[in-house]
C-alpha cells in the first residue's frame, strides 16, 4: 500500500505521525508525497485551537472526491481531534473509514490492514500503555531527530484541552529513552529534540507541585543524554517555568551539547489574566526565572507563546503583556488569538473581546516581535558562530543552511568539506529579516 500522511498541529503531532510512517515502511508498504497517489490517506489532527481542526476537517471532507473516483481508497483521522470527536467524525465525514484516538494511534497500521481485508469501520478511542503510546520508531533522513519523554498534561490550564485528549501525564523510563537516543546516534543523527507537554516534569509521576530545588529527573537525564558519544546538540520543548530549579538550572548551564535556547510559554504578562489562566505563576516570578537562567547562561535566548484576547483581558492587561515581552527580549514568539475550546474551562466564560480587537493586539505583539528580531539579528553582525549543517537551503540552492545553538537560521556558501550534521564555524556578514547569512571558517 501507498500511504499518505498529513499532519496537522504540534511538534508532538509530527513525531507521532514520523513513527506511524515508519510502521508501515517496516511492515513493507511506502510513504508518498501527494494524497492522489495514495491507497492510504492519514490525517493526524489537532484540536488545541479551533482553527487547526476546522483546517483539518476542510482537508478531510474534500478528499470524499478522492473516496469516489477510488472506493477502495482507505481514509483515517488520527490525534486529538480523533479523541475528541470520536466516531462522531464518522457520522459528519461518511467517507471516513475509521478513527483512532491519542492513545491508539500505534495501531494504525493494523487497523489499515484489517480494514482493507475486512472493510468495516473502525472507531477506537481507548487509553493505551505508556510505552507502547510513546512509538519508537523512526524515519531516519536528516542528522536532527526527535524523542517524545513525556506524553499528556496535568496542568488543567484552563484554555487547553490537552489533558483530556492526550490523557493525563506520564513519563517514558529513562533506559527507554537513552536507548532510543544511542539508536539514532549509530544510524547518523547528530541532534536530538526532546518532547513533551512539560518536559521539565519528566519523571516527577504527574506531581504538579514544583519539585524541591535540588530534584529534578528531567537535569539527570540531560547529563545522562549529554555523554553519548556522537551526539552533538540537545534541544527540547516545551517546560513550565515554575520547573526551573536550582538542579535543573545548573544542568542547563553545564551540559555542553544542551542548546542555549529555551522555549518558555508565557501566555499573559497580567497577574490577574495568569490566574483565570490557572497559570499558577506571577509575571513577577516568571521575571525572577529568566533572571536566573540568564545570570547561569548569558547568552541564553528565548522563545514564548502568547495568547490575545482571553476572555476579561483589557487593555491594560495586554499594555502588561506588551512590556513583559519586551522586557525579557523573546527572539521569537508564538502568538495566538484566543478561541474558546469545548471542554476547557474557560469555554464557560463570556468571549469579551471581539475577533477586530483580537487582531489588533495580536499585530502589535507581531510588529514588537519584529523589530526585537531585527535588532537581534544585526547585533550578530561580525561575530562568529558555531552551527550544525543542516543540508541546501530551500530558496537559494546554491548555499546551504545552518542553525545556531541558539536557534537562529543561518545561510552560507558552501565548502568541499561541509556535510549536514557538521559542525562548523561560521563568521556572520549581514542579517536579514529572519536570518543570518556568513561564511564557512
Amino acid at each position: 500500500m501507498k500511504v499518505f500522511i498529513k499532519t496537522y498541529g504540534c511538534q508532538m503531532n509530527e513525531r507521532d505521525s514520523e513513527a506511524v510512517g515508519a510502521l508501515f515502511v517496516q511492515a513493507g508498504h511506502t510513504l508518498c508525497d501527494h494524497e492522489n497517489d495514495a491507497d492510504v490517506l492519514l490525517f493526524n489532527t489537532c484540536s488545541v485551537r479551533d482553527a487547526a481542526e476546522r483546517k483539518a476537517k476542510g482537508k478531510i471532507g474534500f478528499m470524499r472526491k478522492l473516496k469516489l473516483r477510488n472506493p477502495d481508497l482507505i481514509i483515517g483521522v488520527m490525534g486529538c481531534m480523533a479523541q475528541r470527536l470520536g466516531d462522531q467524525l464518522l457520522a459528519e465525514l461518511p467517507h471516513l473509514d475509521f478513527v483512532l484516538g491519542t492513545g491508539q494511534i500505534h495501531k494504525a497500521l493494523e487497523t489499515a490492514e484489517k480494514i482493507a481485508a475486512e472493510r468495516k469501520k473502525i472507531a477506537n478511542t481507548d487509553v493505551a500503555p505508556e510505552e507502547i503510546d510513546m512509538l519508537g520508531a523512526h524515519s531516519v533522513n536528516s542528522q536532527s531527530a526527535q524523542i517524545a519523554i513525556t506524553r499528556g498534561c496535568n496542568r488543567f490550564c484552563s484554555y487547553c484541552i490537552v489533558p483530556y485528549v492526550r490523557g493525563r501525564e506520564v513519563s517514558r523510563s529513562k533506559e527507554s529513552i537513552l536507548d532510543e537516543a544511542r539508536s539514532l546516534v549509530d544510524s547518523g543523527v547528530r541532534e536530538i529534540l526532546l518532547l513533551g507537554q512539560n518536559v521539565a516534569a519528566y519523571g516527577l509521576n504527574g506531581d504538579i507541585r514544583p519539585p524541591a530545588e535540588d530534584h529534578s529527573p528531567f537535569a539527570e537525564l540531560l547529563e545522562e543524554l549529554n555523554e553519548i558519544p556522537g551526539l552533538a546538540r540537545i534541544r527540547y520543548t516545551s517546560p513550565y517555568v515554575s520547573y526551573f530549579n536550582t538542579r535543573l538550572i545548573s544542568a542547563l548551564a553545564n551540559c555542553s551539547k544542551v542548546c542555549r535556547n529555551i522555549h518558555l510559554p508565557l501566555q499573559s504578562g497580567s497577574d490577574r489574566i495568569l490566574a483565570a489562566m490557572n497559570r499558577q505563576y506571577t509575571a513577577q516570578s516568571y521575571r525572577d526565572k529568566v533572571a536566573q537562567l540568564r545570570s547561569a547562561m548569558p547568552d541564553l535566548t528565548f522563545s514564548t507563546d502568547v495568547i490575545v484576547g482571553f476572555p476579561g483581558e483589557t487593555e491594560e492587561d495586554f499594555n502588561l503583556t506588551r512590556e513583559l515581552m519586551n522586557e525579557v527580549g523573546f527572539e521569537q514568539a508564538y502568538i495566538f488569538k484566543y478561541s474558546p475550546r469545548p471542554g476547557a474551562k474557560s469555554a464557560t466564560l463570556a468571549d469579551t473581546v471581539s475577533e477586530e480587537e483580537k487582531l489588533r493586539r495580536n499585530n502589535i505583539l507581531l510588529d514588537d516581535l519584529q523589530l526585537r528580531i531585527g535588532a537581534k539579528l544585526a547585533s550578530l553582525t561580525g561575530s562568529t558562530q558555531e552551527i550544525l549543517c543542516e543540508g541546501v537551503s530551500a530558496r537559494n540552492p546554491a548555499r546551504w543552511t545552518g542553525r545556531t545553538g541558539t536557534n537562529f537560521v543561518v545561510h552560507f556558501d558552501p565548502d568541499a568539506n561541509v556535510r549536514p550534521g557538521y559542525l562548523r564555524q561560521v563568521k556572520i556578514t549581514r542579517s536579514g529579516n529572519v536570518s543570518l547569512f556568513g561564511e564557512l571558517i
